[in-house]
This record gives C-alpha cells, structure tokens and sequence, in this order.
C-alpha cells in the first residue's frame, strides 16, 4: 500500500465516522429542539373570491369612484366611470394614486376595447406603473405582433415576458404583480436593484426580473438615486383601455 493510498484510506475512515457522529446526534435530538414558535404570523383573512382583496390590502379602486387617483397636476381624474370601471378619456392625461408607495403586491384588472383598426402599439396601449417608474406594458396581444419586449405583459423594453397570455380585446385580463423597490447607496450608487414578479391571467410571465433602471423609449435605462416612495400610475397612450379592482399590499 502506498503512502497516498494510506492517506486516502484514513480520510476515507474519518469521513464516514464524521457522518455517523453526526447522525447519531441528530437521532439523539428531540423534535421540539427544531420548532420555531416566535414570531407569530399576523392573521390575514383572504378575499372572499379570486381577486378579491384580503384584509390588509389597500383597495386603490372599488368601481365607486376616483377618491385614490388624480392627475399628476394634482387636478381630479377626467376619465370615465361606468360599471364599476374606470376607462382612459383619451387626451386627459395619465393618473396616479395620491398615495405613494415602496415595494407591493398589486393586482390589478384591465381590458383593452376592440380594435378599430389599429395594429402593434396603436391597438389597446396603455400601462402600469410602479413609483411612476416602472412601466408593465398593457397592450391588446391578442394576434397582434408587435416587438417582443413591448407587448403586453412586457417590462417595457427591458424584459420579454414567458408566454403571451392574452386574452380576446374586450375581455377583462388580470396583472398581479411583485414590485421590489430598489435601494440605493449614500453615494448614489444602486446597493439592490430593482426586481419585478408579474402573473398575467394567472400564469408567471417573470420571476424576479432585474430591472436596470426605470422605463425609457429611446435609449437605454439607468437609475438615478432618489428617497422614499411614489405613486402608482395609469398611462394615457390615446386608447380606451379599462381598469377595474385595482388593491395592493405594502410590501416594506
């Protein structure tokens, strides 16, 4: 036997007494030793349906009115009200939540109108974002080709989403979303990205997408430091796209 056949032996040995010490301790531990009761979760009651907002949730629209919303300007939202949705006036102008807001989940129902002839961007374009940042495309995708990373369900050209889950224009479509706020350095450099996690109708279309900075058309993103929240917003892209049951969690 050589000498390196000798030491591999004697590891070979020590390896598995150390393995069977470490089994026997674990055999030797009782099962209340890895039980963890502390903290307690806070109790949160779910919605009564698919999509309905759970107890903690802040309900942004409930088709009653726009008592959360307003134009940037600060003026009152001149879209219109009608069967408990809110539909784009073209024109008017995008909307924001008077409230501003860090990392969320939100859900939130959309539904592009029928098509008038339009195609690719101009055919039920509007879009959510988070602090008025981060655009999640809404677009009618439905036998509708347009770039990839700007369809529906797109983090706007800068990730393309899994599959194209769109349903028929004119049919309501569901967005629940994950927004990771981003944080940043005392010198202004980025310490945690920005991360998003869209469903779309119910299928995963991201997980946990970097984004590299907030939304542009031309060019290409980078962030720039700043405190605090932001609102979430609707966009005016000169269509008649519809919201409807619009609630999120806060996240921080």
């Amino acid at each position: 036997m050589t000498e390196f056949t000798s030491f591999a032996v004697a590891l070979s040995v020590a390896l598995v007494f150390f393995v069977t010490s470490c089994v026997a301790q674990d055999n030797q531990m009782e099962p209340e030793e890895t039980e963890v009761w502390e903290p307690v979760p806070e109790k949160v009651e779910p919605g009564s349906s698919y999509g309905a907002p759970p107890s903690d949730a802040i309900v942004l629209f409930d088709g009653s009115d726009f008592s959360q919303w307003q134009h940037p300007d600060g003026s009152e939202v001149q879209w219109t009200l009608n069967d408990g949705a809110m539909t784009v006036k073209p024109g008017t102008g995008g909307i924001e939540t008077k409230q501003d807001f860090g990392s969320v989940q939100l859900h939130i129902e959309w539904r592009a109108p029928e098509p008038e002839g339009g195609t690719g961007q101009d055919r039920g374009n509007s879009g959510v974002f988070l602090q008025d940042r981060y655009e999640v495309q809404v677009l009618d995708s439905y036998n509708n080709e347009t770039y990839s990373n700007g369809m529906a369900g797109s983090i706007y050209k800068q990730h393309i989403p899994a599959v194209n889950a769109a349903k028929a224009p004119g049919e309501w479509q569901t967005y629940d979303i994950v927004f990771e706020a981003p944080v940043f350095n005392d010198d202004g450099t980025v310490a945690q990205p920005a991360y998003l996690t869209v469903f779309w109708n119910g299928i995963m279309i991201h997980h946990k997408a970097e984004l590299k900075g907030p939304t542009v058309y031309i060019g290409h993103p980078e962030y720039e430091p700043y405190e605090g929240g932001a609102p979430i917003s609707l966009q005016d892209h000169s269509h008649e796209v519809s919201f409807r049951n619009i609630w999120l969690r806060e996240l921080d």
